[in-house]
């Protein structure tokens, strides 16, 4: 596609990581609008669709996070506008982003996953709480995370230490979803492997290692000050060659398409377990994706802005080879 392309940028929402979204979706635009590019940041509200017909941008990027941003609803959506869009097709978002049916997709290609269960709210209270909790304290070791099986940015997330900690772990995780998801607690290294398209292939880029002062959590992924990072990862070539090869083959197995990010935990044996997988990855200062953007550039002699702009205007020429 020959000229500056006009990208529409989706931020926002009604869903619990409406801020980080929002926060998302303005840095991408001022980083575009540098690059030349023509930006429109759009809200998901009710105007939304008549912007876009007005508009009529050559791609859409969309920057929801959680819920119906990785769930495959809005990209249902977007496929009805017949306006090509940054991320994966609206099934393949639905296994990415339920987290038990991901697991299990992934572990069949030998992926290591941790152990874990699902439990609905629904089922919860039909049962019980006190026989529910008791069954699940008897048959796991803590500690145990509790999280909500679809999200993401830690929200509704606690490591549970003692078999008193379960039930408010339950009641929180739950104020974030129908669906909890309790999984073994893995000891080890924090990082993160983000796969975008560079010339018509997905490609992994530099692993983030993170380290922080206590939990991964929201605090510390949006917060500067708590969480430090290292880009590449300190671990050898080979165990970064492996965790790499993982996040792509990952992103193949779940059907994805131009852009994701794995979540893995280097276990205390030095294999890298899988704890999340995210189609619409953030762009804010402190997300893993643009760090990684930034040393994938660096190793290239490009900008940070250019590998952006590639995969922008490979997404806009998909319409055009259809």
């Amino acid at each position: 596609m020959t000229g500056p392309i006009t990208v529409a940028i989706l931020a926002g929402g009604l869903t619990h990581e409406r801020e980080v979204s929002l926060h998302s979706g303005r840095r991408m635009a001022n980083l575009l609008r540098e690059a030349g590019m023509q930006v429109k940041l759009l809200d998901v509200d009710a105007s939304l669709l008549l912007h876009l017909k007005a508009i009529s941008p050559n791609v859409i990027w969309p920057l929801i996070h959680g819920s119906t941003g990785e769930d495959g609803s809005l990209q249902d959506l977007l496929q009805l506008t017949g306006i090509p869009y940054v991320g994966s097709a609206p099934a393949a978002c639905r296994l990415a982003s339920d987290k038990a049916i991901a697991s299990a997709l992934v572990n069949r290609i030998g992926i290591t996953v941790p152990r874990s269960m699902s439990i609905p709210s629904a089922l919860f209270r039909e049962i019980g709480v006190n026989p529910v909790l008791e069954l699940i304290s008897s048959n796991y070791t803590f500690p145990l995370v509790v999280k909500p099986a679809s999200g993401g940015s830690a929200l509704g997330v606690t490591i549970v230490r003692t078999a008193a900690e379960l039930p408010r772990a339950m009641v929180d995780c739950y104020a974030y979803g129908a669906r909890a998801r309790l999984e073994a607690y893995v000891e080890g290294r924090e990082l993160a492997v983000s796969v975008i398209n560079i010339d018509g292939e997905p490609c992994a880029l530099p692993p983030v290692e993170i380290v922080t002062d206590g939990p991964y959590d929201y605090d510390a992924r949006y917060n500067a000050g708590r969480t430090e990072y290292f880009v590449p990862a300190r671990f050898s070539e080979e165990k970064l060659a492996a965790v790499r090869d993982a996040a792509v083959r990952i992103h193949k197995e779940l059907g994805l398409s131009y852009i994701s990010r794995s979540d893995f935990i280097i276990n205390e044996a030095g294999d890298p377990v899988l704890i999340d997988v995210n189609v619409a990855p953030g762009t804010t200062e402190t997300s893993l994706l643009p760090q990684a953007v930034v040393a994938e550039a660096a190793s290239r002699g490009v900008s940070p802005e250019q590998l952006y702009v590639g995969l922008l205007n490979e997404v806009a020429a998909s319409k055009a080879s259809e």
